[in-house]
């Protein structure tokens, strides 16, 4: 297999973020630094850092109630990061962020497979929040925010947005730009006071508390991976 896919599923990181290993010089094969596309096999000798890595772990998935002040970072000497905040004893890193600011749903892995399908706009993965914000909102900013917001020169993807109160909406999206709820609501006027993520896809955040995780069941798994 490719080198990136077989240091994604050591449990390591991302194939993303394994090609960036391997472009930085990180990453031997039999000891000899190696290069982008590289292909291994089973009797080939893989090394990080000088750590020797192994063939495929087994998978985990975690759902976890991020806090408001956790930052979805895998370097642990940043404060608050999230891997302190779960605690688990196997390597895993977050699918995408949450940005520090905000709460809800993230998930957790070791498996590198899924970050790109979940991650990737042109999927159309559903994320769902709900969003609070400081003042009434009007049909019209309904309605904008339904068809799309110009930020940064780029209008976003249209997205379903309904009302749950008078300053409260919920929003689905399917594109993950950085901030991007704030962002838009910035650029109508309003300034976002609370940001809960509550879906992932088929994934849902459920009754657990800030703070607290759960594995995904084999059914939730089976549905984040790619078809």
């Amino acid at each position: 297999m490719r080198l990136n896919k077989f240091i994604s599923e050591s449990g390591r990181c991302s194939r993303r973020e394994a090609d960036k290993w391997i472009e930085s010089g990180r990453v031997t094969c039999n000891g000899i630094r190696a290069v982008l596309g590289l292909q291994v096999g089973a009797a080939d000798e893989v090394r990080v850092d000088g750590e020797l890595i192994g063939a495929k772990q087994k998978q985990i998935y975690i759902a976890l109630n991020k806090p408001v002040g956790i930052t979805c970072t895998t370097e642990s000497h940043i404060k608050d990061n999230i891997i302190d905040l779960v605690g688990h004893s196997d390597r895993i890193f977050p699918v995408g962020r949450l940005d520090k600011d905000s709460e809800g749903l993230i998930l957790l892995t070791n498996n590198g497979d899924i970050v790109n399908e979940l991650l990737r706009s042109e999927n159309n993965h559903e994320k769902e929040y709900i969003v609070s914000v400081n003042r009434p909102i009007t049909d019209l900013a309904l309605s904008m925010l339904a068809s799309g917001v110009k930020i940064a020169g780029a209008v976003t993807k249209p997205c379903k947005v309904s009302r749950i109160d008078g300053e409260t909406i919920r929003m689905i999206l399917t594109q993950g730009l950085n901030r991007q709820i704030r962002r838009m609501s910035s650029a109508l006027g309003y300034r976002v006071r609370s940001l809960q993520r509550v879906r992932i896809r088929n994934i849902h955040l459920g009754d657990l508390a800030p703070g607290e995780w759960r594995y995904l069941t084999d059914a939730e798994a089976a549905g984040l991976l790619p078809r």
